[in-house]
């Protein structure tokens, strides 16, 4: 009877149910993507914790020798001193309001540039795409002297204009959104044509809800790089009324040479606002970078 039944038993032979192919073929790939995700999350977490814990101490405990990160008494002098001697709310309030501004004209720009490079049949078309590309690998450090020159021109240092104007300009944007859009059926915007659609009716209904995913990712990008934009603020900027965060936190500094502790606690004051947006719209965030493959284009 045994020897009848083993070739109608449903169980599968012991090679196939051991361990090495079953690694082979399905847990053994995602326990080396986990690990290297564990060891990449460690490696950027450490610096943000040892700049978290140099915060909290006195500058004497940090200059002592030897590997610890932690030294001696836990204390937020530094960040009373900062709170003190700075105006934080409003740097605060004009970061947003320049990161907000950024993002908003930014993308609004560069959609309607991306559309028409991706629509558009105008003269010139070509050409004019093969500078936005080139203007990509541009440095932004060698425009500061122009720049700087136009705004003195233009009689707008020292204003919100001279901030947030030459942050608009951002042809690595246009050129993703001009690739997401190329991947936009056109049989779409041709019905909506026959509806008796205009070109900008087509844009506005048809084109940008389907891109509302490179559109989010965009938006994300711009303001964060808005909000950390350090170089062009402190330049253009004299009033401390009209600094960002990261310019104004930099002016708070005592004169006594180089301040580890003031200045961790000074970064962790200006990257705060970023890390509570990301952990609420975290969802958000992720969605919108794996929709539209950012991340590995």
């Amino acid at each position: 009877m045994s020897a009848t039944a083993t070739p109608l038993s449903p169980r599968r032979p012991r090679e196939a149910a051991g361990s090495p192919l079953l690694l082979g073929h399905g847990r053994l790939p995602r326990v080396l993507a986990g690990t290297a995700l564990v060891v990449l999350a460690a490696v950027w977490l450490l610096p943000f914790v040892w700049a978290v814990v140099t915060s909290v101490q006195s500058e004497q405990d940090v200059s002592k020798p030897g590997l610890s990160p932690f030294k001696g008494a836990f204390t937020l002098d530094a960040y009373r001193r900062i709170l003190e001697r700075g105006d934080v709310p409003v740097w605060a309030f004009n970061s947003f309001l320049i990161a907000g501004l950024v993002t908003l004209i930014t993308v609004a720009v560069s959609t309607l540039a991306a559309y028409g490079f991706s629509r558009g049949t105008f003269h010139g078309r070509r050409a004019l795409l093969a500078v936005t590309v080139a203007a990509i690998m541009v440095p932004p450090q060698l425009l500061i002297v122009p720049l700087f020159k136009q705004m003195l021109l233009f009689d707008l240092v020292d204003t919100y204009a001279a901030v947030i104007l030459p942050q608009v300009v951002a042809p690595m944007m246009v050129f993703i959104l001009k690739r997401f859009f190329d991947g936009i059926p056109r049989e779409l915007e041709e019905a909506a044509r026959i509806d008796g659609a205009s070109e900008f009716r087509v844009f506005r209904s048809v084109v940008l809800p389907l891109s509302r995913p490179i559109v989010a990712a965009v938006s994300i990008f711009v303001f964060i790089g808005a909000w950390n934009n350090f170089l062009w603020p402190f330049i253009v900027t004299n009033d401390s009324d009209l600094m960002t965060l990261p310019v104004g936190l930099a002016t708070v500094r005592d004169s006594h040479g180089v301040q580890y502790v003031p200045g961790m606690a000074s970064a962790l004051l200006a990257a705060l606002p970023l890390i509570v947006v990301f952990l609420f719209f975290q969802r958000r965030i992720v969605d919108s970078v794996a929709t539209t493959g950012l991340g590995g284009s």
